[in-house]
């Protein structure tokens, strides 16, 4: 005998994605359906009144059949014993009053009672007088049945012998093979055994066979009944349960509808009532609340953009009053040395509050920007430590006069992201005057990090730090965690507010952390390519419980270790005089390039 070819490698493997590829298009269908189960309130209230209908109609249906069937079994199996009794005993008078005495009378006798006993039930039976085993007959007389291949089957070893055992009547459920039926279809029945006594002949086991058949047939025909009644009810119940649940579902289905399209914009959409019922009453509430807010929206939008209008007029007319009362500062600022210390000490204050007011101007026409759509980002590929070294810079004079120590911590790797220099270095700078003013002489913390994703900037100081709820408004715009804290670097109150809007249009984060006592961190977070949406920072925001309150300045340290060696000096000089008025200088040289461009028509910013 030849074996069989093996089975191609390329049919298996194919049978096995074929399986695979149903596996996944199942579990597509199962999921599809779970969430359209899900997102319907009319199908999952269709779908528990179903189960539970069902539930209750298998319950009380099997009760009933379960209660019928054992009463018509138990009233069935009482007649039949009483008729087995009866039948038995009339059996027991004829063989008593018999004067058979030879073997062919009694077999004769036994013949004819066979038969006569067949006849005479309320129902189909058979008859089966059996010898009792183990016993010395005188006589030799054979066994008289009605149907010997049922009492060879049905009537079984273990009834025998009870039957034989103990005086009285014993049964047995038996399943009757059907004679009409040619497919062996089997018909309930029951047997019922008794001891006679035969003359000349000893000991007989008489049985009846009954059938159960009718009574099968009255069981199904009631469990039909059940079964339609059944179906008719569920069919019932769901129609109900579907025509109700629309009532109620439909409505509201319609003012969720309605409720996004004024979440769109759309104020003007309203239900549609119809009756006077609670839905009705619901959907005229409805209609008079969105009619409440479109007002109001509309009244607060009006007022809104008159603000931003205000802001936005009154920020451009104060710059030409502004350019004037500056040039008249600076006269007499450049002509202070003249004047007596009182008129001096004038000039200086009128110099710095002009420097204060003109960036609060810039503060408030930044954010009239934002508040109007206005504002555009000019993005282009830079490495982000590169604005964080320019930012640095530029906060170094701050920190050298507050006594801080500024120290930088970044990867040895480019971190490439498209951003806009201008307003990122912004944030950095808004962050790094904040942690300085607030540090109170301790040292600064500047760490850079980035992943594939995103890339981020942790500012930590370590100065009087912030309460919880304190870092939940620190970005609200006017708004000081301690009102009586002096500005003594002439914030205007709207840095972290403008740095949050700067965040947000690269589609960024911004976040604060604090702990009074123990300082604040705050962290900035940009995607590296526009479209990104961020999941994560590749920096965590609050430190480690165990972070350690001193800083130790690494290679990237801005500080005197990192400062040029400078020649030997004699005598001495105020290095912070010296550092104000540079930066000073430098501030007024920049006010004049932005008035002269605001002169000429141009956008300071």
């Amino acid at each position: 005998m030849s074996a069989a070819p093996p089975r191609p490698r390329g049919a298996a493997s194919g049978a096995g994605r074929r399986a695979r590829l149903l596996r996944v298009r199942l579990g597509i269908r199962a999921r599809r359906l779970t969430r359209a189960w899900r997102g319907s309130l009319q199908a999952r209230v269709l779908t528990l009144t179903l189960a539970a209908g069902l539930t209750a109609l298998v319950v009380l249906g099997g009760f009933l059949s379960v209660s019928v069937r054992d009463g018509l079994f138990t009233q069935r199996v009482d007649q039949v014993l009483d008729e087995s009794a009866r039948a038995a005993a009339q059996a027991q008078e004829t063989f008593d009053a018999s004067t058979a005495t030879t073997a062919p009378e009694v077999q004769l006798l036994l013949n004819d009672m066979a038969l006569a006993l067949r006849s005479g039930g309320s129902g189909e039976r058979e008859v089966f007088i059996l010898r009792s085993r183990g016993q010395q007959q005188p006589i030799l007389v054979t066994s008289a049945t009605t149907d010997s291949e049922l009492a060879r089957t049905l009537v079984s070893d273990q009834l025998r012998t009870a039957t034989a055992r103990d005086e009285g009547q014993r049964w047995e459920s038996v399943a009757w093979p059907a004679s009409s039926s040619a497919s062996g279809r089997l018909e309930p029945g029951i047997v019922v055994g008794q001891v006679v006594t035969v003359p000349a002949a000893g000991s007989y086991e008489l049985y009846f066979l009954y059938s159960l058949q009718s009574e099968q047939e009255r069981l199904e025909f009631l469990q039909g009944v059940l079964g339609i009644g059944a179906v008719a009810l569920v069919v019932l119940l769901v129609t109900m349960t579907w025509l109700v649940t629309r009532q109620v579902v439909r409505p509201v289905s319609n003012a969720a509808h309605v409720a996004e399209r004024i979440a769109d914009g759309r104020l003007h959409e309203r239900m549609a009532v119809r009756g006077e019922d609670e839905m009705a009453r619901l959907g005229r509430s409805f209609n008079d609340m969105a009619e409440s807010l479109q007002d109001q929206i509309v009244r607060m939008e009006h007022l809104s953009a008159m603000q931003r209008r205000f802001v936005s007029d009154v920020s451009h007319e104060l710059r030409t009053p502004l350019t004037t009362v500056r040039m008249a500062g600076e006269m007499l600022y450049e002509s202070r040395e003249d004047f007596p210390p009182a008129v001096r000490r004038s000039a200086e204050l009128l110099q710095q509050q002009l420097d204060r007011f003109e960036d609060l101007l810039g503060d408030l026409l930044e954010i009239s920007r934002f508040d109007a759509g206005a504002a555009v980002l000019d993005a282009e590929a830079r490495d982000v430590r590169d604005v964080v070294a320019a930012a640095i810079d530029q906060a170094v004079p701050l920190a050298a006069r507050k006594g801080s120590w500024l120290s930088v911590v970044e990867p040895a790797e480019r971190c490439v992201a498209d951003v806009d220099p201008r307003r990122v270095e912004r944030v950095l700078r808004n962050l790094l005057v904040n942690a300085i003013e607030h540090a109170d002489g301790t040292d600064v913390r500047v760490t850079v990090g980035a992943d594939d994703r995103a890339v981020a900037v942790t500012v930590r100081d370590h100065g009087v730090g912030m309460t919880r709820d304190e870092a939940a408004h620190v970005f609200d715009r006017f708004w000081r965690a301690d009102p009586a804290r002096a500005r003594t670097t002439g914030g205007t109150g709207l840095g972290l507010a403008i740095s949050l809007e700067d965040a947000h249009l690269h589609g960024g984060w911004l976040e604060a952390w604090g702990r009074p006592g123990r300082g604040a961190s705050f962290r900035l977070t940009l995607p590296r390519r526009a479209g990104i949406v961020l999941d994560g920072s590749p920096l965590d925001l609050a430190p480690p419980e165990d972070d350690d309150p001193v800083v130790d300045p690494g290679e990237d340290a801005v500080g005197p270790s990192s400062l040029p060696d400078l020649p030997p000096t004699t005598g001495s000089f105020d290095v912070v005089a010296r550092a104000r008025e540079a930066q000073q200088a430098v501030a007024r040289a920049r006010q004049r390039e932005e008035h002269a461009a605001g002169a000429a028509g141009e956008d300071p910013r």
